[in-house]
């Protein structure tokens, strides 16, 4: 996925809807448990191809530059499980179901993945990947509400067939709440004038006017980057319940994921990468923060191996510089049971 900035927005329409799925080797090596993907000679099905079984799920498919990687280098017995809360993620889905029988969509937020796999009859998998945030399609297709370089309707949910718009929200919430938003999702130092700004608009119909009321209430701009970039983050993430959706999807990849399965996560920004940092951490050591204080800690389980944390190359970034802010964490599921009756 991607962050916006003043700087990578400012592109022509003709790279409008383009997508690089970023870290797209480096992903697709760690979700099958290999440390690089043989050089591909051409597309040819199954040349240069690990070919491995086994079932593996795309938590965010997108437009599917990692899930079609990673098809190239399954078996024909092996299954891609693919979610996404976008309808035109959806709809790219399942055209590519319609060609490979291998793959299955579920129109969903990865928060619902044992439930989903569960009606599919599956309950573990062999690797499981996502790459969270917002793309470059969503970014750059105005229409949608995310952009605030493109002028749009104010309303930034990922999933358009429901739940409340963020110009809806904005109608209804009081100063105070909207402050907090900006400061708890946006790491905004000065929500609470930017707050009292945005509260004095008549309406909420224009991402460019939002954008701007921000940007005149906004008393320090960082230097090649929009003032409004974390008043948007924030509005983005707290009404798509993005940050409650990750920690419901790493609390259900431990007992999701086999023995030796894989797990791999892409983020953005540093709320995300420190959830995914601290989880990874707590079920790698067996360390968790309530045992500190105590004078015999209980012996806790350790999920997952030591993690590792990958960046992207100086060549992906100047072919895509919106990769620049992108992590990889990656980890190996122990064999240890899953104890459900621990607190995750």
């Amino acid at each position: 996925m991607a962050q916006e900035s003043g700087e990578d927005c400012a592109t022509s329409d003709e790279l409008s809807f383009i997508h690089d799925a970023v870290l797209l080797p480096e992903t697709v090596a760690a979700v099958l448990g290999v440390k690089s993907l043989p050089p591909q000679k051409d597309a040819t099905k199954g040349q240069n191809s690990l070919q491995m079984s086994g079932i593996y799920v795309d938590a965010t498919f997108g437009r599917g530059g990692h899930s079609r990687l990673l098809l190239s280098h399954l078996a024909d017995d092996a299954k891609l499980i693919v979610f996404d809360k976008d309808p035109t993620a959806i709809s790219v889905a399942k055209e590519l179901a319609s060609t490979d029988s291998r793959v299955h969509v579920v129109h969903d937020s990865f928060a619902t993945l044992t439930s989903s796999l569960a009606t599919l009859g599956i309950t573990q998998v062999d690797g499981l990947m996502a790459d969270l945030g917002i793309s470059s399609p969503q970014i750059d297709d105005g229409s949608r509400g995310f952009s605030f370089m493109r002028d749009g309707a104010v309303d930034m949910r990922m999933d358009t067939s429901r739940g409340q718009s963020v110009a809806e929200w904005l109608e209804k919430v009081d100063d105070e709440t909207l402050a907090n938003v900006l400061y708890e999702f946006g790491e905004e130092r000065h929500s609470r004038r930017i707050a009292r700004a945005i509260k004095q608009m008549d309406s909420y119909e224009s991402t460019l006017e939002l954008a701007e009321v921000i940007k005149i209430a906004h008393p320090n701009w960082q230097r090649g980057k929009h003032p409004a970039t974390q008043s948007f983050q924030a509005m983005r993430i707290f009404i798509n319940n993005e940050l409650g959706d990750v920690d419901d999807f790493l609390a259900q990849s431990i007992p999701i994921l086999k023995p030796g399965g894989q797990l791999a996560v892409i983020s953005f920004h540093s709320l995300e990468d420190r959830r995914i940092k601290q989880f990874l951490q707590r079920h790698s050591k067996g360390q968790y923060p309530e045992d500190e204080n105590l004078p015999m800690p209980p012996k806790r389980p350790r999920y997952f191996s030591k993690p590792k944390r990958v960046g992207p190359s100086k060549a992906e970034i100047s072919h895509n510089p919106r990769s620049r802010s992108a992590w990889l964490r990656l980890a190996t599921r122990t064999d240890s049971d899953y104890l459900p009756d621990v607190e995750q």
